[in-house]
């Protein structure tokens, strides 16, 4: 039987749910014997998603927590950490998933900043048990896969709890870290919870929830992940399928063959690999069943997304926004062709200025500050800290830290974060206009691009590159990777310095942690630039 997805009726309804956190409930109804989500461990039918979902929702509130408490969830792909997000949602708590490759005090820290009372954890990393003992606020700690000191079984504190759908359902709400670049991570906040609705036919993604099926390739607590392979998926209807804790290209072709991949959400390093597989690797596997690859999180060289349209076709969705909010960009396929390396056109829905420092509004094709237009009805602050709140926005408008322009035609391009310019002789350098020719050539699998110190200039340009697998660092390619940019940059840009590397370090986002790669050049010294 088909899903009506246009009769108003149904959708009605399907909203209904949704404003309440209900999603997972109404799918239920729809269709309880079907599969929401494959995870390592097997399938797990709606129905019973949504049961759990509802037991933990009694036993978070049998504990003491009210609606407004904190709930951490520390937990890698797998049904638990979709069914706690559904019960914080229903219950009208605020979620914090955490995560799991911090060490100990990164996590003592958020459990803590946070104010949880509540901690859902899978306890075979010694990390969240160690960080737990650390967090006195904690009133509920439950163990996902094994039992561990100080904490209540999972499965053995949701046994013959009612799991009939909440009378009172309240939507909770989301609470999200910043990487950080400096300092402590902070969270995310907003007074009030948003509902996720659905994207059935005509939208971006263009949900068909009898025949698509989403890949979630990256970490659930990341903030895209958390969006675009859970949340909006599950608002549709649309069967999740939760890929390992490590990335295994070979892994994900074999499973877009075999559940019948349509959708998945994809940062450039992904691409990068999937790109680099052997060619009779990728012959392989059918491929033939995706049709929506969203991407975002990190800038995409456009050579690299050139490839991917080139060899999957024009299903490539490009986004650009950040957990504070804002109307978001969003570019298609064929808009990028014509705009290479845009991250997409000027949102009419709430507005974008490019300012200078002193807060003026820069013409078009002059790089400065992003500056978004913040919520008027549900704005955020950072966590307990005024003074970040405060410094990241300028009137009705808040900034990412991130410098791009407007071209003629009002279409958005990056080139860079305030954080990571290089300025060499009073002039400013984009690292990430560096990234993107050398990335082009043919020995290179990932590059970061930082200053380090120069008596002369102040800082000079120096990039880390890491090598294909099979090659040698080399005087001579250090020489011959710069003489390839050289034609291809401004003789400014251009690295002074190359230095090889067996591995870059990147967040479970994809981002390049340049500010790690930046660090052991300017140990020691007192000013930093």
């Amino acid at each position: 039987m088909s899903t009506n997805t246009s009769d108003p009726r149904f959708l009605e309804e399907l909203l209904a749910h949704a404003a309440v956190g209900m999603v997972s409930a109404f799918w239920a109804k729809q269709k309880p014997d079907a599969t929401a989500i494959f995870d390592r461990f097997g399938e797990h039918s709606y129905r019973k998603v949504n049961a759990t979902s509802n037991k933990l929702a009694r036993v978070l509130r049998g504990a003491g927590l009210e609606p407004g408490d904190a709930v951490a969830l520390f937990c890698t792909n797998r049904a638990e950490f979709i069914e706690t997000v559904n019960a914080c949602r229903r219950s009208g708590l605020r979620v914090t998933p955490v995560n799991w490759h911090l060490k100990t005090d990164e996590i003592a820290y958020i459990l803590n900043d946070c104010e949880a009372k509540a901690l859902i954890a899978e306890t075979r990393f010694d990390t969240i048990r160690d960080a737990a003992r650390q967090a006195p606020g904690l009133m509920l700690k439950l163990a996902v896969g094994g039992v561990a000191d100080g904490f209540e079984d999972f499965d053995s504190a949701l046994d013959g709890v009612d799991d009939r759908d909440l009378p009172d359902p309240q939507m909770g709400s989301q609470m999200l870290y910043t990487s950080g670049t400096t300092g402590r991570p902070k969270g995310v906040f907003r007074p009030h919870g948003v509902a996720t609705p659905p994207q059935f036919e005509g939208s971006n993604a263009n949900y068909n929830p009898d025949s698509d099926v989403q890949m979630c390739a990256g970490p659930g607590y990341h903030a895209a992940p958390l969006a675009f392979d859970i949340a909006i998926p599950q608002a549709s209807g649309v069967p999740i399928v939760f890929m390992g804790e490590r990335w295994d290209t070979e892994e994900v072709f074999r499973t877009i063959e075999t559940c019948k991949v349509t959708h998945g959400h994809l940062v450039p390093i992904m691409m990068q690999r999937l790109l680099a597989a052997p060619e009779e690797m990728k012959k392989r596997y059918d491929l033939s069943s995706l049709k929506f690859i969203v991407h975002g999180a990190a800038p995409c060289p456009p050579e690299v997304k050139r490839a991917m349209i080139e060899w999957l076709g024009p299903i490539l969705y490009e986004y650009y926004a950040g957990s504070e909010g804002g109307a978001g960009f969003g570019i298609r396929s064929d808009e990028w062709l014509q705009k290479p390396g845009s991250v997409g056109k000027r949102p009419t829905l709430l507005r974008v200025k490019i300012m200078d420092d002193e807060g003026n509004e820069l013409p078009n094709g002059q790089p400065g500050l992003i500056y978004h237009e913040a919520q008027k009805l549900n704005p955020f602050q950072y966590y307990k800290d005024d003074k970040k709140t405060a410094s990241a926005h300028r009137g009705e408008f808040f900034t990412l830290g991130d410098i791009g322009y407007f071209d003629e035609d009002d279409y958005l391009f990056l080139t860079g974060r305030s954080a990571e310019i290089i300025i060499s002789g009073g002039v400013n350098i984009y690292p990430q206009e560096v990234d993107n020719e050398i990335i082009k050539h043919p020995a290179i699998e990932d590059v970061c691009t930082i200053g380090v110190p120069n008596k002369e200039w102040g800082e000079e340009v120096k990039s880390v590159i890491m090598l294909k697998q099979g090659l040698t660092p080399s005087d001579a390619l250090k020489a011959e990777i710069i003489d390839f940019v050289r034609g291809k940059l401004a003789g400014f840009k251009v690295p002074r310095t190359i230095d090889f590397v067996a591995e870059l370090p990147r967040s479970a986002a994809g981002k390049i942690k340049r500010g790690e790669v930046r660090k052991p050049f300017w140990e020691g010294r007192k000013v930093q630039i």
